[in-house]
């Protein structure tokens, strides 16, 4: 089959790329509202961009009230947290995606603990196996939508003591979730071991 992008729509096009781009992690992202909510949204474009300095970045795209909560406070603070849930999580992470109001705590209302981070403002949860606590970079925009790209340097990391194993997180343990087309969600499966590169030969060669 061939598809012309020229000839879909926006949902439509929207669709094709949410079913052929996938799996796709979930950056769980708090913030603070104007007054002191903790915000809590699920982005599936999400990604690291650098190592040095450690920065990561999420595709957000525009809300059924303009701009949506989370990138508006990553804004106006500077600050976000991006959280990792596992997979005993799912529910929660899908309840917080629908729109809410700004006034409205979706930690509060799901019933997600959260506790102070040490180096920014926004608060993260507490239940997470790993959380980033970030400060936000730059935003650029692209496509001809309300779609900005946001970047966010990230300032301390917080990673439960078992998952951290010779300066590597051990992601069987993580258990993390991943999002794919429309509300379903997927988990990590099996894990295929190779040779490291610069490791590797045909048979027989030295």
């Amino acid at each position: 089959m061939k598809i012309l992008a020229s000839d879909l729509t926006v949902p439509e096009t929207y669709k094709l790329l949410t079913g052929v781009v996938v799996p796709r992690p979930i950056a769980w992202i708090s913030t603070l509202s104007e007054a002191g909510h903790v915000n809590l949204a699920p982005f599936s474009c999400f990604t690291f961009v650098s190592s040095e300095p450690p920065m990561i970045g999420v595709s957000i795209g525009g809300g059924m009230r303009g701009l949506k909560d989370t990138p508006g406070n990553m804004r106006r603070t500077g600050e976000f947290v991006v959280n990792i849930a596992d997979d005993s999580m799912i529910q929660q992470v899908h309840a917080t995606s629908f729109d809410f109001p700004p006034d409205v705590s979706e930690a509060e209302k799901f019933g997600l603990a959260t506790i102070p981070s040490d180096i920014v403002g926004c608060p993260r949860l507490r239940d997470v196996p790993v959380s980033m606590e970030c400060r936000f970079s730059t935003a650029a925009k692209f496509g001809q939508g309300a779609t900005e790209f946001y970047v966010g340097e990230v300032v301390c990391f917080h990673i439960r003591d078992e998952l951290y194993q010779n300066g590597k997180v051990h992601t069987a343990q993580l258990r993390p979730i991943c999002r794919i087309a429309g509300p379903n969600y997927a988990t990590l499966g099996p894990i295929v071991t190779q040779s490291a590169p610069g490791h590797w030969g045909p048979p027989g060669a030295q």
